[in-house]
């Protein structure tokens, strides 16, 4: 029988090549004048869009964002944002601009210290007020933070990353235009693209998958095998980039929905644990979650529901029907070998770290979506076989 669900995502969502012209058209919409513009490292990308909104009249405060987002910066950011009567909040970057930009939003409405409402590491209250009006505009395709109730802070202090997460958070408009994917660097393609490889095949397995979120998944994994390939490789034409940008919506509105699994659910520790890209850290973990949970699934039997969607992950990945659940992971493996994916231990993690790791991880919320719970033993052997590159 099918469990009850639900499907939240963002007000609007506006996707299509050249559409990115159309935001100071939204911007107005919002009734707004006061507005915080939230941008990554693109000094060119950041003149073109504050000559354009302050076009408008909008009057612009500006932050930019480098790294992943802690909640250390937001604490410094939040007196003078809250000080500049902002209304309105608009992100323009990747995910860590988006998750910095979506953050900012809710703590400016709702007042006190971002560990107040931080999940796992901090107090976890509810956000009971509605964020100011927020904008996603993603110029990277893998995390699907446009869509998403959630933004993930790194925190100093507790070496780990974890989750505000409120309906609350939700964006006012997410606008997706693939041709900002163009000129992205291969590290960047490869490692938003298997963020996104990786939360449109969790949902799928996940235990609360619903059939929302299986339709977007299974047709984000098809665009994203086909194309993820070629476009690290060669760079991206024009319908691999859409290809892209859709499948890192269809992951963002899928794990939003349904939830995730032991990738994500070591990936935020790991995050805060070390200097390591989110995206990066997925694609080192993808393969080996992929594997342990298979032969965890096998090895317990009990007819587990995830094992009949194994094989059907597998005939989406390589486009033959006749395909099973071990050419699911030996397709992953080939993709992450020739894609030259590090693992962990090029970020300085030691077979050493591994213990604390399983820890933190055990107690993340993205673990309650994986197939079926791991022991500590299974825990280990992923963390451990995610030290080196695949195919090392």
């Amino acid at each position: 029988m099918l469990q009850g669900f639900e499907f939240a995502t963002a007000t609007r969502i506006v996707f299509g090549t050249g559409k990115l012209s159309e935001l100071p058209q939204h911007v107005r919409e919002l009734g707004v004048t006061r507005v915080l513009l939230v941008t990554g490292s693109s000094l060119a990308r950041r003149s073109q869009l504050q000559e354009q909104l302050a076009a408008t009249g909008m009057v612009l405060q500006r932050s930019s964002v480098t790294g992943e987002p802690t909640v250390e910066q937001l604490r410094a950011e939040l007196p003078a944002l809250r000080e500049a009567g902002v209304q309105a909040v608009i992100s323009v970057g990747g995910g860590s601009v988006i998750d910095a930009g979506k953050a900012l939003a809710a703590l400016a409405a709702n007042g006190g210290d971002p560990l107040d409402y931080l999940e796992v590491v901090g107090r976890g209250a509810a956000l009971t007020q509605p964020s100011l009006p927020f904008i996603a505009v993603p110029t990277t395709a893998g995390t699907g933070a446009e869509v998403t109730r959630n933004a993930v802070l790194g925190s100093e202090q507790h070496r780990v990353k974890a989750s505000l997460r409120s309906p609350h958070m939700l964006p006012r408009l997410a606008l997706i235009d693939p041709d900002l994917l163009q000129g992205a660097p291969p590290a960047v393609l490869r490692a938003s693209g298997l963020d996104a490889l990786s939360q449109l095949i969790e949902p799928l397995l996940s235990v609360r998958a619903n059939p929302l979120t299986d339709a977007l998944a299974r047709a984000g994994l098809v665009r994203s095998a086909r194309s993820l390939r070629p476009a690290v490789l060669h760079g991206p034409d024009a319908q691999q980039r859409e290809d892209l940008a859709l499948a890192s919506l269809f992951g963002g509105l899928c794990l939003a929905n349904s939830g995730l699994g032991a990738v994500h659910g070591f990936a935020g520790p790991v995050g805060g644990m070390f200097a390591a890209p989110h995206g990066a850290v997925c694609a080192a973990l993808l393969p080996h979650v992929l594997e342990v949970n298979l032969q965890a699934l096998d090895s317990r039997g009990g007819g587990q529901p995830a094992r009949a969607r194994f094989d059907e992950l597998a005939q989406l990945l390589t486009a033959d029907p006749h395909a099973h659940a071990v050419d699911a992971i030996r397709w992953v493996r080939g993709l992450c070998a020739e894609l030259q994916v590090p693992g962990l231990s090029s970020y300085g993690m030691r077979e050493a770290d591994v213990p604390q790791l399983v820890s933190k991880a055990k107690q993340a919320s993205s673990m309650r979506g994986n197939p079926l719970t791991l022991s500590d033993e299974e825990l280990t052997r992923i963390a451990s076989q995610a030290l080196a590159a695949v195919g090392s």
